[in-house]
């Protein structure tokens, strides 16, 4: 008999169920001809969002220069504008030594985990979270702990109960703000409360803040390492998201603190990304343009732009509905919708998603999927138009309708 090919242990326990089993059969749908409506990911390329004609520019005249690999962190025009962006912010300190170009922010949280992690280290990572750093933690032998983000305290952290988790394995915290799932947004005592904890505990910080500039009504984004001066920060950020231009592939994180103390770590960081030549050259060309030049995001944003019309599209929708219940999000580009499980106890978000994709044709995310204990949530994108985003929710509450009817048919019998 012939042996099997095993996937590598390091492989369990890791999870990316937005591009899951559920993706992949909405792409059998899809094949066979339905029209399937995916909400999963936060793709802005697929809802008619355009990267600014300034930055295929840049790019286009550069691609001479684009030709051979670049230095393992990033072009310099590229990391010097990032500089820039972060002195305007008031963070000083930080030169494009401490700048780090990566394919994605995703890489970027590899990288910079696997710079930092032995085996056993842990790692304080919200809950929900982007499934990602949850999956990083664990691939480079380290172990994700869970801090909750709960929805009735509006998907904030409680710090008295974050320290509670901190022991002697613990390495570092990660902050998403603007939040990837629940569009919460950390205001500026919060944070300083989590700074608080890391310094005196001498962890690093690791802020992703990919939707810096995605906020609503009076929302303000308080970049992390304005507040972060005794202990190591990485801030996170890149061109996918604000700039509508996934698939440049361009994300960076910028090292700022106690950078006295972190030369070996850097160096680590530095090494690996060697190993790998450098990042695509010819997106970063579109950095300096970007971080440089106006601002569109903040049009798309306020009342009467694309985004806010559908945030309020989906908020309006929920609140019409007898099931669904919503924090608003006060940013990013997404919606952690709950389902009111007094009216529908069996409630299951798998099962949902599931019959949601295979009789509506809608693919959403479940909420189990970002690491939390409960699950009556699912996340869906708030990119598509208001009208697309109203029709959604009608097949939404059409699926609910038909759990609720069938409960009431199984009591009466």
């Amino acid at each position: 008999m012939t042996k099997a090919f095993r996937p590598s242990r390091s492989l369990q326990g890791v999870r990316y169920e937005i591009r899951g089993n559920l993706a992949h059969r909405a792409q059998e749908l899809e094949h066979l001809g339905y029209e399937v409506i995916s909400l999963n990911i936060g793709n802005p390329g697929l809802f008619g969002f355009r990267t600014p004609e300034t930055m295929r520019l840049a790019m286009i005249e550069n691609l001479h220069s684009s030709e051979a690999y670049c230095h393992q962190q990033g072009v310099f025009p590229a990391r010097e504008a990032v500089v820039m962006q972060q002195q305007d912010r008031g963070i000083q300190g930080v030169t494009a030594d401490e700048v780090f170009i990566g394919n994605g922010v995703s890489e970027l949280i590899d990288l910079s985990l696997r710079a930092l992690l032995n085996p056993g280290d842990e790692v304080l990572v919200p809950s929900p979270d982007y499934p990602l750093w949850t999956a990083g933690v664990t691939l480079n032998q380290g172990k994700a702990v869970h801090y909750d983000c709960l929805p009735e305290n509006g998907f904030l952290p409680d710090p008295a109960a974050l320290e509670k988790l901190m022991n002697r394995r613990t390495r570092a915290i990660v902050v998403i703000n603007p939040n990837n799932p629940t569009g919460a947004v950390y205001p500026r005592e919060l944070l300083e409360s989590i700074v608080e904890l890391a310094e005196q505990r001498e962890l690093v910080i690791f802020s992703d803040e990919i939707y810096d500039q995605m906020v609503f009504d009076d929302a303000e984004f308080v970049p992390m390492a304005q507040l972060a001066s005794k202990t190591l920060c990485g801030s996170f950020s890149g061109l996918s998201k604000v700039y509508r231009a996934c698939g440049y592939r361009v994300g960076w994180v910028t090292f700022s603190g106690d950078l006295e103390h972190a030369t070996d770590y850097l160096h680590g960081l530095e090494l690996l990304a060697s190993l790998r030549l450098c990042s695509n050259v010819p997106g970063q060309w579109a950095v300096q343009t970007a971080l440089g030049g106006f601002q569109s995001i903040r049009d798309l944003v306020r009342p009467g732009g694309r985004l806010y019309e559908s945030r309020r599209a989906v908020i309006d929708a929920v609140a019409a509905s007898p099931y669904l219940e919503l924090i608003a999000p006060a940013g990013a580009m997404y919606a952690f919708v709950g389902v009111n499980q007094d009216r529908l106890p069996a409630f299951d978000d798998h099962r949902f998603a599931l019959d949601l994709l295979e009789s509506k044709h809608v693919l959403v995310a479940p909420g189990t999927s970002f690491n939390v204990p409960y699950n009556n949530f699912f996340r869906i994108t708030i990119l598509p138009d208001a009208l697309t985003l109203k029709d959604v929710f009608r097949r939404i509450d059409s699926v609910l309708e038909g759990y609720a009817n069938n409960r009431n048919l199984e009591s009466v019998s």
